[in-house]
């Protein structure tokens, strides 16, 4: 390395983040060691590293990144080589350490393996070039038993691996292992507590007031900043369409609890540009927004919502809400998209978003354009953009999405979600990083307008120039008929798809047809259509499902199911034989113990094999709604 050393700091001294033309005082600077794992001897390195008489900016960009690539190539124009030659070495041997692989290799940095936890997730990022598969095992703290994870999926664009460990308890540490190429690294890591420590609260009077709650002191992490009505009392904020919000949050580490919303003008809560770290729990939302409609005849209020969250603004929990009854309507696609009132809407948030547990319903002629939305769709960020989860929703009538989350997609999670009376169930168009998980998720009714009962898809896929590719891992699914989705799939196209033990039952197709960059794996799903597209389901199952009947929002599937058996069928009555034309005729429920193992997402199957659908046979029912987990009545409700 001495001869490399010789070469970068040759009548210069640099520090060893000194940029660009930025000089020390030589009898300090030290020299910059490089990875001693890629240069064993100075036979290794090179002699020096002389610059180019033209750029290309393209290979400059692939390899060091756009910033440093255009800062670079303005040097270059605006300077001369001898100038350039001397005050660019640092920037030469980091470009060249970039080349050689020396930033990604396995193991080179201490923050190339990190974890970022919500409360019953964790997500995972692991920056290496692609060395095959990585297995992930996790334990919780005092447990010497590792469980196995689902493996993580290395994204080339980025020379990273992600993906998420599902199913754990919040406030509880974990210990996460990966294995790749044979070595191992480990990590601890804690979910997020939902004991959210109070330092201050803020009480508010009983009855009706109407001017808008503004929200402007921060609490702490160790003590947030409560907004709750007084005890025994019932708190609303109605502002008789007098002012545009009901509720503005311009603070961190908020806790709204309890209060009723009502007659805004345009947003029922609007939570501020970058604040981050807030609450609205055990809220109700009514009678908000401007009057909606198709564009096309000049109507506003397209995205007037219950709640609304400014750019960047992240790490939210919007749980137990009632959300119904916008003043305004979204129009149907007999006019064009629909546009109007939405329930929840994050724009390019800054992730780390927790939605569970809220009911967001209204009438059809006053439903919703997306239930659960925001933008920019077409991004590498979006709603909710990264490190999110959606869980435990009831969602009803809406016209376009009921849960529309596009943009980065990057773990997040959307699980336990009852959704019926829309058009498409969940939108990923687009998913420009990944991975998403959607799984164990009902699709109930789906329609296209109020004179149209052709339903449209379970799942909306798409991508527009470099915005899509990241991984869709879609599990577990349940879709129910009559008036169901008529798709499984959006016909957009729709590449990284993993499927596995799913019910598609679409009259419709499986998969569009159209050719896609990377490939997709649809297997050991049972599909009811005739129209596979792309879709291959070597494994793949046929069958009618069948499910108990239940007066709760329960799918367990039936023992058995019926089918027709084409042609002349001879059939025993006592101990008459009567030929049959196309009988209907009892069987095993094909969904039952059909499914594969998903490490992390099924190990508590309670058969020789998973079932197909969201709910297991023999194990506990998935909870949808504002008391899926505990019995919390909110002052609304009861004063």
């Amino acid at each position: 390395m001495a001869e490399m050393d010789a070469c970068i700091y040759k009548k210069r001294g640099y520090d060893d983040f000194g940029g660009f033309g930025r000089r020390k005082n030589k009898a300090n600077s030290k020299p910059i060691k490089a990875n001693q794992s890629q240069f064993q001897n100075s036979a290794d390195a090179p002699a020096c590293l002389a610059l180019p008489r033209s750029i290309d900016k393209r290979m400059v960009a692939d390899m060091i990144g756009s910033k440093w690539a255009i800062g670079f190539i303005q040097l270059f124009r605006s300077t001369s080589m001898s100038t350039i030659r001397r005050s660019t070495n640092l920037f030469l041997l980091v470009l060249f350490c970039t080349a050689a692989g020396i930033s990604s290799s396995y193991g080179a940095g201490e923050d190339d393996f990190h974890a970022v936890a919500t409360y019953e997730c964790i997500g995972l990022y692991f920056k290496s070039p692609d060395l095959g598969p990585c297995n992930v095992s996790f334990r919780q703290d005092g447990s010497s038993a590792w469980r196995e994870g689902y493996p993580l999926v290395f994204d080339p664009r980025d020379n990273e691996y992600r993906g998420s460990i599902v199913g754990l308890k919040p406030d509880t540490g974990y210990s996460v292992k990966i294995t790749l190429n044979g070595k191992s690294r480990e990590l601890a890591c804690k979910t997020r507590t939902d004991s959210f420590p109070i330092g201050k609260i803020t009480y508010l009077e009983g009855g009706i007031s109407s001017k808008p709650l503004v929200i402007t002191e921060s609490g702490t992490p160790g003590g947030y900043h409560l907004i709750t009505p007084a005890k025994d009392s019932k708190s609303t904020i109605d502002v008789r369409n007098g002012e545009n919000y009901t509720c503005v949050i311009d603070a961190d580490y908020v806790i709204v609890r309890g209060l009723e919303f009502c007659n805004a003008a345009v947003h029922g809560l609007v939570i501020k540009s970058k604040r981050h770290d807030n609450v609205v729990e055990d809220c109700r939302f009514t009678f908000w927004g401007r009057i909606g409609g198709p564009r096309t005849y000049g109507n506003q209020g397209g995205t007037d919502s219950a709640i609304y969250a400014e750019r960047r603004s992240g790490n939210l929990t919007i749980q137990r809400n009632l959300i119904e009854n916008p003043r305004g309507a979204s129009n149907d696609w007999d006019t064009g998209h629909p546009a109007g009132p939405q329930g929840i809407t994050l724009i390019n948030s800054s992730g780390g978003n927790v939605i569970r547990y809220n009911e967001i319903r209204s009438t059809e002629d006053h439903g919703y354009n997306d239930a659960i939305g925001g933008g920019s769709n077409f991004s590498f960020e979006g709603s909710p953009n990264r490190d999110s989860d959606i869980y435990g929703n009831i969602i009803a009538n809406v016209w376009d999405d009921a849960i529309e989350s596009e943009g980065a997609n990057m773990n997040v999670r959307i699980w336990n979600n009852y959704i019926e009376k829309t058009f498409q169930h969940i939108a990923t168009a687009c998913t420009s990083k990944g991975p998403l998980y959607i799984f164990r998720n009902i699709f109930g009714e789906s329609r296209r307008t109020h004179r149209d009962p052709l339903g449209g898809s379970m799942i909306k896929v798409g991508e527009r120039d470099e915005f899509g590719g990241g991984r869709k891992f879609v599990f577990h699914n349940t879709s129910i008929q009559p008036k169901g989705a008529f798709h499984a799939f959006s016909g957009h196209v729709n590449p990284n798809t993993v499927t596995r033990n799913n019910i598609f039952n679409c009259p419709g197709r499986l998969a569009s047809s159209r050719e896609v960059d990377t490939s997709c794996d649809f297997d050991y799903d049972l599909f009811t259509g005739s129209d596979r597209g792309i879709a291959q389901e070597r494994h793949g199952i046929r069958g009618n499902p069948a499910f108990v009947k239940s007066y709760a929002l329960e799918f367990y599937p039936a023992s058995t199911t019926t089918r027709i058996k084409w042609g002349k069928v001879p059939t025993q009555f006592g101990d008459k034989t009567v030929t049959l034309t196309d009988p209907v005729m009892t069987g095993p429920n094909p969904v039952i113990d059909s499914g594969v193992r998903l490490a992390n997402f099924n190990d508590d199957y309670a058969g020789k094999a998973p079932d197909l659908g969201a709910f297991e046979l023999g194990c506990p029912p998935i909870r949808f709604g504002r008391r899926a987990v505990s019995d919390i009545w909110a002052p609304w409700e009861l004063h």
